[in-house]
């Protein structure tokens, strides 16, 4: 019941979020600058940041909140905490730069160290995935509402692969135990890509180099209801709030979680990428 309450206004928090973004993005009034990282940041993320963080206090003013966009607190301080928001106002804003549309926001709550809801909304298309912990995933387009699955994939289909449009193919070819009968699908934005494996519409998403936990968590909780589970590049689950920095590994979404992913992808030692 808790979760279910927080659902309407964290879906509502976001589209206003992705509304102002959008905004911007027509215009073309934002600035960008380059983190330390060197990934970059512009001015319409921080314009989200302050929306959803201003909506989050508002609705829950007792639980924390990390963001990407904000002063990320010590592990020493935030490690017993029971749930947190965890939130990326912008996820995809090399996509908002290149001005290819596909940036989403993102914003999960995260209950003992595991997702346990989340909601990502794509403005250029006016879409939105959620979902609640046990309550399944859905996928809303202005008022129509669908319950979403992950393929019905089998070996020996065709496997659908989720792609970035702006990193190499060749490290994800590498990864396959078979390159045979494989159809790749280019698309912007860590959380998007995770969604079409969650609506069905590709396989799997093989994420190579930096990330950080704001850019699964949302999706995690999306892709698990949906029938699909995300792992590490050794095919062991991802941590949540356990580092000093809130870096992902390499990571795998994989649809329909009983087939023999292993079969079908290569283990490897896993990368810690820290981004901070």
């Amino acid at each position: 019941m808790f979760l279910s309450r927080l659902l309407e206004p964290v879906k509502s928090a976001a589209q206003e979020a992705g509304a102002e973004l959008w905004q911007l993005y027509q215009s073309g009034n934002f600035q960008q600058q380059q983190k330390a990282d060197l990934s970059p940041v512009t001015s319409a993320d921080i314009v989200a940041n302050h929306i959803i963080i201003n909506r989050l206090s508002e609705l829950t003013p007792n639980i924390p909140i990390i963001s990407e966009e904000s002063y990320l607190v010590p592990l020493a301080q935030r490690q017993d905490w029971p749930r947190y928001w965890l939130i990326d106002p912008m996820d995809g804003t090399q996509e908002f730069v290149a001005r290819s549309g596909d940036f989403a926001v993102s914003i999960a709550l995260v209950e003992r160290g595991w997702p346990a809801l989340g909601v990502i909304y794509w403005p250029k298309e006016n879409v939105m995935y959620y979902a609640c912990r046990g309550n399944g995933a859905f996928k809303q387009q202005r008022n129509l509402i669908n319950r979403i699955r992950v393929n019905e994939y089998q070996v020996g289909d065709t496997l659908k692969i989720a792609i970035s449009r702006r990193q190499p193919l060749q490290p994800i070819i590498n990864l396959l135990q078979n390159n045979n009968q494989v159809e790749y699908i280019a698309l912007g934005s860590c959380s998007l890509k995770s969604c079409l494996i969650a609506e069905g519409k590709a396989d799997c998403y093989l994420r190579l180099g930096p990330t950080g936990e704001w850019d699964t968590g949302a999706v995690h909780v999306i892709v698990e209801e949906a029938g699909g589970k995300i792992l590490d590049s050794e095919f062991n689950a991802l941590s949540y709030n356990q580092r000093d920095t809130l870096g992902n590994p390499d990571f795998m979404v994989m649809g329909q979680a009983s087939i023999p992913w292993q079969q079908l992808i290569k283990s490897r030692p896993t990368q810690r990428n820290l981004k901070t």
